[in-house]
């Protein structure tokens, strides 16, 4: 048997899955704290051993929950109705993942994507790349006409994900979480991908905008994690990380406490590595008394010197969009200039994209207005970019904040495309 760990990540996922199915009852409160009964009570739900411990069973029954969809082969005499019941979906699921089938006559042997009637993103839990990582292949098979790539890998590895929507002639650039304890910025493009995919089948609007003509008008390019290894450092501690793992408790002012952190785990602030005023930033530092690698703040040893930000910026070049987004936390403010080489319009985009979201405009401080994505895309380009800043409070903002923030932010995004 091979074990799997144990995270704090998945018992929350786990925790999910009652709360999804009313399946939680009164004496549930006891085991808050237990990890293991939690595990327990999920692996005797699921006829499983109840050993407390992620075997590779219990590791696929939760990958099913996380990646909402299962795997049938098709019997003599089955019908799809039938097999939307068994599984309790709906027919209209099982046909959008599977768009080369007759559903009229299906074909024993046939393996089908059975897609679970449920929500994919989960809203309400501490969402760090391994959960990501799962719910991107499940959008994929739920809706095969989103396409999903990588971009490049963070310093350990990890994938730094594009998820493509639409084949219009405007092409846009959104990302989140350059900055690791502002993970929260995620799970919003991810479930606006959700729901955008959800009504695109349906030929539905969501806040006034029909899904079917924004897809064919503009090409939304989604980099949804920029910072995968700092998120999971921020959520899940030191122990899911293997880079300089000796040197980060220092940069951390030796506290094992990283949910404040920022940087990636080279102890560079992404947000501060792009080539735009680098160099008069660097002055900069030492007088907020950053003299090298740190949980913030800290621009790196030169521009573009992390695989991620150089990642981010030659997908950029490649792309050479119309406009962009970036999401971060926190005060509810739009930035939107750069030492005056934003082009005439940014202004006008600016308050359109206050109006429907409620925030307010920005003006950026000293250290603010140096060497970000947003800064480096209109000295580069020439066009108009912009940084969104969700929530308000201190980073990691509560994910309580999130149901408000996401209906502050899916009109803004439909409409930021097609401006």
């Amino acid at each position: 048997m091979i074990a799997h760990k144990l995270t704090d990540s998945t018992i929350q996922v786990i925790k999910k899955f009652f709360e999804f199915y009313d399946l939680l009852n009164s004496d549930d409160s006891y085991h808050n704290n237990n990890p293991e009964k939690w595990l327990k009570k999920f692996q005797h739900y699921h006829q499983l051993p109840s050993t407390g411990q992620v075997d590779n069973k219990t590791q696929i029954k939760l990958n099913e929950f996380m990646t909402g969809y299962t795997l049938y082969n098709v019997k003599k005499n089955d019908e799809l109705y039938n097999i939307a019941d068994t599984f309790n979906t709906t027919t209209q699921k099982i046909i959008t993942a599977n768009p080369s089938i007759n559903p009229f006559f299906l074909k024993e042997g046939y393996q089908l994507i059975i897609p679970y009637k449920h929500s994919l993103i989960r809203t309400k839990i501490c969402y760090n790349y391994e959960i990501m990582k799962k719910n991107i292949e499940g959008l994929c098979k739920r809706y095969p006409f989103l396409a999903c790539d990588t971009i490049g890998k963070s310093v350990e590895g990890r994938n730094l994900y594009r998820l493509k929507l639409g084949d219009g002639e405007n092409q846009v650039i959104y990302n989140a979480s350059h900055h690791a304890c502002e993970w929260i910025t995620t799970p919003i493009l991810m479930k606006w991908i959700e729901d955008y995919c959800e009504a695109f089948t349906m030929n539905a609007s969501i806040n006034g905008f029909n899904a079917n003509e924004i897809w064919h008008q503009s090409t939304m390019h989604v980099i949804p994690m920029v910072n995968p290894d700092g998120v999971e450092l921020a959520i899940n501690g030191l122990d899911c990380i293997t880079v300089n793992k000796k040197w980060l408790k220092k940069w951390n002012q030796n506290n094992l406490d990283f949910t404040k952190w920022k940087a990636n785990i080279n102890g560079v602030d992404l947000n501060r590595n792009y080539d735009a005023e680098w160099h008069a930033y660097k002055k900069l530092e030492k007088q907020l008394g950053i003299i090298g690698p740190s949980m913030s703040l800290y621009s790196g040893k030169y521009p573009l010197s992390e695989p991620e930000s150089k990642a981010l910026a030659d997908f950029t070049k490649t792309i050479n969009p119309r406009l962009t987004l970036s999401y971060h936390s926190q005060g509810e403010i739009i930035f939107w200039n750069f030492r005056d080489l934003q082009p005439n319009e940014s202004l006008d985009i600016a308050l359109a994209l206050c109006e429907i979201s409620g925030y307010e405009l920005g003006e950026e401080n000293l250290e603010e207005s140096y060497a970000g994505y947003k800064d480096w895309f209109i000295k580069v380009f020439k066009k108009p970019s912009f940084t969104i800043e969700v929530g308000k409070g201190v980073n990691p903002l509560p994910i309580s904040q999130f149901n408000r923030i996401y209906e502050e932010n899916v009109g803004l995004l439909f409409l930021a495309s097609i401006l």
